[in-house]
Formats: structure tokens, sequence, C-alpha cells
């Protein structure tokens, strides 16, 4: 499959491009001198996590989505959720990681790694894991916890295959054989196809990274996300593709402030430009959405800057070991607050958080007796 761009083709895309390089560009400078940049980036987190979960077809809450980050849902969550969780948390090692390293053999598979099932998987983990003497072996193997310990020993080896990735044990090349194999106890493929090689389709997406490198940051990251919709190469995990673009764009420097936030940008495209048979129309699509994304990015910088001064002649003229200024930091990074999660953030008690949210003046957002909540809107 050929990925190249023609002249007649740039032609067509050249003014979305320009408008995406210069928003992504404005927003960059923004968020590297504003004071309120880090809040931005760590609530950039969960919106890109729930734009996620929409272009996919699913609907997670904001709210839901900061209550199960801290452990502290209001109800049970949903499998949803619990998705859009796992982008969270893939968004924050991507961040935490260098610029470069999420589009790396090591970085894949570490972020591709998920709990095994199965035979194979466990004999692996015992021959990889901490020796086990024989007879102790035998009476675990018809034990009750056959099975769970199987599973730990399993974890535990892919572990140690991480680990030799990252003190450099293991080659890069063999990186992505870290990835788990197919289910053997799926013989009849209800849960699973043998002819979908993830390790095959994440290859073949790899190769187009040169050419993506060899493009503007902008064009590339189109490229690379047109390509992995193209290709599928995880089925469960389809949604790291928009991750992996706001990693090349902070590995070339044009978005180096923050994680971008692509998925919340491509959920405001309609899905029949998303999805179009001209690969055009799809690519043009996806510079909308950088576009559209920086846009709101730039918004909410403003949003955010005039609440923090606002919440500052608030906070003028109190003590030295006041918690207010805590506080205010601890709102601006996440999207909202419970009087619990403030109680457990500064090692208060729940009846001092109300009092500080009442002296720092922010707006309550879910207008119940129970379950406050509060945020900048």
């Amino acid at each position: 499959m050929r990925y190249d761009i023609d002249g007649a083709m740039l032609q067509t895309l050249l003014p979305s491009l320009a408008a995406a390089e210069d928003a992504m560009a404005r927003l960059d400078e923004r968020v590297l001198r504003s004071v309120v940049g880090e809040g931005f980036a760590e609530r950039s987190h969960f919106f890109d996590a729930a734009g996620a979960l929409w272009v996919a077809g699913e609907l997670v809450h904001v709210e839901d989505l900061v209550l199960h980050d801290a452990h502290m849902d209001s109800r049970a969550p949903s499998h949803e959720l619990t998705i859009a969780h796992s982008v969270l948390r893939a968004r924050r090692r991507i961040w935490t990681g260098e610029p470069s390293w999420a589009l790396g053999g090591s970085g894949l598979a570490t972020l591709t790694a998920t709990l095994g099932e199965g035979e194979g998987k466990a004999q692996e983990g015992k021959s990889l894991a901490v020796p086990v003497d024989a007879d102790e072996e035998s009476d675990d193997e018809g034990g009750p916890l056959a099975a769970e310990m199987a599973e730990i020993d399993a974890l535990l080896a892919r572990s140690q295959k991480l680990l030799d990735i990252h003190t450099g044990k293991t080659s890069a090349g063999e990186a992505v054989a870290v990835i788990p194999a197919k289910r053997n106890e799926d013989p009849l493929g209800l849960l699973g196809d043998d002819e979908w090689d993830e390790e095959q389709r994440l290859a073949e997406w790899r190769s187009v990274q040169p050419l993506a490198d060899s493009l503007p940051p902008v064009l590339g990251a189109a490229i690379l996300f047109e390509a992995w919709e193209k290709i599928e190469p995880l089925r469960r995990q389809h949604w790291l593709g928009g991750l992996l673009v706001a990693s090349h764009l902070r590995a070339r420097g044009k978005v180096a402030s923050h994680l971008f936030s692509f998925y919340g940008g491509l959920k405001l495209v309609r899905h029949e430009r998303r999805r179009a048979r001209d690969r055009a129309t799809r690519l043009q699509a996806f510079l909308e959405a950088m576009h559209l994304s920086a846009v709101a990015g730039l918004k909410e910088i403003d949003r955010l800057s005039l609440a923090r001064t606002q919440m500052e002649l608030r906070i003028r003229g109190r003590r030295s070991n006041s918690s207010l200024p805590e506080l205010a930091d601890f709102i601006l990074s996440r999207p909202m607050v419970s009087a619990a999660m403030i109680a457990r953030h500064l090692r208060i008690t729940p009846r001092g958080a109300l009092n500080l949210v009442n002296e720092i003046g922010i707006r309550e957002i879910t207008g119940r007796g129970r379950y406050r909540a509060w945020g900048i809107i």
C-alpha cells in the first residue's frame, strides 16, 4: 500500500496544513509560557481519553473518569469507563517518557502489553520466572490457586522482558515479540481472529514512519494516523493511534509543551469525512481535527488563565502557610474536583475542604446535596 503524497494531493491539503501548523505553533507557545501550562497539560489527558471513546462510538463522561481515576467512583464503573482510564494511563506514560519513546520498539511493546491468558502463556511464565522446586511445583499444579499462580508467573515473565528491553539486554527489533500471542484456549476463533496478525500489521505501520519523518510534522502525523486507520494494527487498542500521533508531534518538536489532544478535535469532525473513500478527504479531515483541537486548546488556556487570576485575587493577603494556593493548582489540573478529592490531596478534613472551596470561589457543577463537585466552566 502506497502512502506517498503527490503534487496534486499536496496542493489540496496545503490550506488545511497551513491552518493546523499555525494553530498548533501558537498553542505550543502559549502553553510553554503560561502559568497554567502544567494544569492544562494534565486536564488534556482526561478530555482526550473521553474523546477517544467518543470517536469509537462510546460515551464516557469526563466527571466519571475523574472520579474513577481518583478511586472515588459514585457508581460501578462501566466497561467503556475502564477503557477510557486505560487511555488516560497510556497518555500519562507517554508524557513521562522520552519524546520518541512511544514510537520505538520498547515503547510500543510496553504500550501494547496486556494480561494474556492460556496455557501457553502460563508455561512461558513458569520457564522464565523464579525457579521453583520440582516437588513443590507438582503440588501446586493441581491446587485450587493453580490458574491464579500461572497468571502471576506469566505477568512476572512479561515484566522481566520489558526490563531487559529498557536495560539494553534485548534489542528494539525483538521488542515487538513481547506482545502477547494469540489465545490457545480459543480453538473456534470466537475471541480472536487467527488471520489477524497484529505483529505483522504493527510492523507494516512502523514501515510508514520513515516517510512521515521526511514530511512536515503535522502532515507526517496525518499520514501516520491515516495508515493506522487503514491497517488497524491493534483490534483491542485501536485508540492507541491518536496517542502515537501526539507522540510523533512531540518527538518532532512541533508540540513540546504538552501531549497534544488529537481526539479532542477529531470528535468534532463528521464521521463521513473521517471514513471517506477518498484518501485526500481523510487526510484533510485529520488536518482539520488538529486545527480544531489547537483552537479549543487556546480557548481552554484563556479560560484557565482567567480563572487563575480570579482565584489569585481571593488568595492575596492570606498567610504564607495557607492551603489555598495548592488548592488553586489542584483545581486547574482537573476538569472537576470533589470535597473528598480535595481533602485527600491537601490532607485535610472534608469539612475543611468545603471551607476552602467557599473561600476560593469556584462554581459548583453538580447542584446536588450529595456528590458535590466544583470545576472551571
